[in-house]
């Protein structure tokens, strides 16, 4: 029964991936295309490389930095002859984001709320990860702002325990991308319109890091 329901799961997300590609891109957000959990249970992945540490959570192409586009006539063809392949949202253009442990992220998205902080946007990894985007300063103030580059696991920041810093030369998968578990990346707070461009609003990035800083703490053992 669960296999069956965990197959049903990937393809409903499946016939979603095209549709949110496009609105990711009528956004203005860049995508690509990520590789997809594959196998028995989802627990490999759809990439040729052997033993992959991330199934499903990195993107298809070596290139991804240069392919990512909003172009829906590209994004189209991407998903037609890989309507499986997941959403891949490179960080450092349009947006930053900060990744948390999920017990973190709750608590963070409560002070904020009692504060009367702007949160924006906020996805959930397999409720393991909370995915805070705020607007980025990439690539301006270099020394001031954190640069990670990633094979398949990003880096993370010593000072703050569990808190990952996705920027320039990054990514993050957006929902609805399968996990190997079979569940769907998740908006807890779904990106929303904020100007006549069509952008949607997103926090001061230092405003939301102070937050979440403190929840890392307090939630993660250093």
């Amino acid at each position: 029964m669960a296999e069956v329901l965990q197959r049903r799961r990937r393809r409903r997300s499946s016939d979603g991936m095209l549709s949110a590609a496009l609105s990711y891109a009528a956004l203005g957000w860049p995508v690509c295309r990520g590789a997809a959990p594959s196998g028995a249970g989802g627990r490999a992945c759809g990439c040729d490389r052997v033993g992959c540490p991330d199934p499903g959570a990195h993107p298809v192409s070596a290139t991804w930095g240069l392919e990512a586009t909003t172009d829906p006539e590209v994004i189209t063809r991407w998903w037609s002859a890989a309507s499986g392949a997941n959403v891949i949202l490179p960080t450092g253009r349009v947006f930053d984001v900060f990744d948390v442990p999920a017990g973190a992220g709750v608590m963070a998205l409560a002070r904020m709320g009692r504060a009367g902080v702007q949160a924006g946007p906020v996805a959930a990894v397999d409720a393991q990860r909370y995915l805070f985007f705020v607007a980025t300063r990439s690539p301006a103030d270099e020394d001031e702002w954190w640069s990670c580059h990633l094979d398949c696991v990003p880096e993370s920041i010593e000072e703050t325990p569990g808190l990952r810093w996705h920027c320039r030369d990054s990514y993050v998968l957006g929902a609805p991308s399968l996990l190997p578990s079979g569940n769907p990346v998740a908006w807890i707070r779904a990106p929303e319109t904020g100007d006549a461009s069509g952008a949607p609003a997103l926090p001061d990035p230092i405003v939301v890091l102070d937050v979440l800083s403190d929840a890392c703490e307090e939630f993660v053992p250093s």
